[in-house]
């Protein structure tokens, strides 16, 4: 970043806090293959700041927005959103910084209920108010009263379509339309709209210096919360005391495993598209696992 563009982001915070800011140290920080990160630290105030190309500024707004979400639901803590825009041709967003630290020997837990208190937060409709973005791939968020039907077309059946039209077709169409076709027989729980971070793998979630959890970069939308809870899983897991909390709360309904598998295949197709033929098979052999239990 050029001396005047920082000149000039800093004269942005000024403006959203009502007092000067002039940046005395800046350090890019490393994390994510997305955006450009940077902490600028006047000696007083630290803020996190991402930038990117001046057309995703939609990203940015939609990432405040499910950040201010999930902060009015009084759960788990989320970076406070300051302010966010066009500058020199580059769009950025600018947050409160949270200096991470390890976690205490509860901190596990209070994750735990702390989450399932959030999926207790309701909503009218599955789906929400805007679109967003599930990494770089955008998310499609229309709002239904039918679980199953925004499940087919709003997630699965939109990441198929990607796909089909990156290249991977054939099987992976054939048996991914023979899937969708039988989501009533794998989503039988009737799942009312809760709050979702929607992209909860264990990389948006760290602990602050009080050992408080803390959870960023959503895709903010409403929906199972099992979907939440199936992503934890899909990456390392975030262990056993962090699901005790949770199943304490709100106890799981019966064919949860079998369901897991079925969102966590979102996540999957959306890394095929993004990352390419590495997650064919994983997609194809997820797929196969859910006919199999039709």
């Amino acid at each position: 970043m050029t001396g005047e563009a920082l000149s000039r982001i800093a004269a942005h915070i000024s403006e959203a806090t009502g007092w000067p800011f002039r940046p005395s140290r800046v350090r890019h920080l490393g994390g994510g293959c997305i955006n450009e990160t940077l902490l600028l630290d006047d000696g007083r105030h630290q803020w996190f700041v991402k930038l990117n190309r001046a057309d995703l500024l939609d990203m940015f707004e939609a990432e405040a927005a499910g950040l201010e979400a999930l902060s009015a639901s009084g759960t788990l803590r989320t970076p406070k959103p300051l302010c966010h825009g066009l500058d020199g041709g580059r769009s950025f967003l600018v947050l409160e910084y949270i200096e991470m630290s390890p976690p205490r020997w509860d901190s596990a837990s209070q994750a735990g209920r702390e989450l399932a208190a959030m999926h207790l937060r309701p909503g009218e409709t599955f789906g929400w108010h805007r679109d967003n973005r599930i990494g770089s791939t955008p998310q499609k968020n229309g709002q239904a009263y039918d679980w199953i039907d925004f499940w087919r077309e709003k997630r699965l059946g939109f990441q198929l379509h990607l796909a089909a039209s990156n290249g991977y077709g054939g099987a992976l169409q054939e048996r991914g339309g023979l899937l969708m076709a039988r989501f009533p027989a794998l989503i039988d729980h009737a799942p009312s709209p809760s709050l979702l971070h929607g992209d909860l793998w264990a990389g948006n979630m760290a602990y602050d210096r009080d050992g408080n959890p803390v959870i960023f970069d959503p895709a903010v939308y409403y929906g199972d919360p099992e979907v939440d809870l199936a992503m934890t899983e899909l990456f390392g897991g975030f262990g056993d005391d962090f699901y005790a909390a949770y199943a304490a709360r709100r106890p799981l309904d019966p064919g949860y495993p079998v369901r897991k598998i079925l969102y966590n295949l979102y996540h999957i197709l959306n890394h095929l598209n993004l990352f390419g033929g590495g997650y064919l098979a994983q997609s194809q052999s997820m797929i196969d696992r859910l006919l199999a239990e039709c």
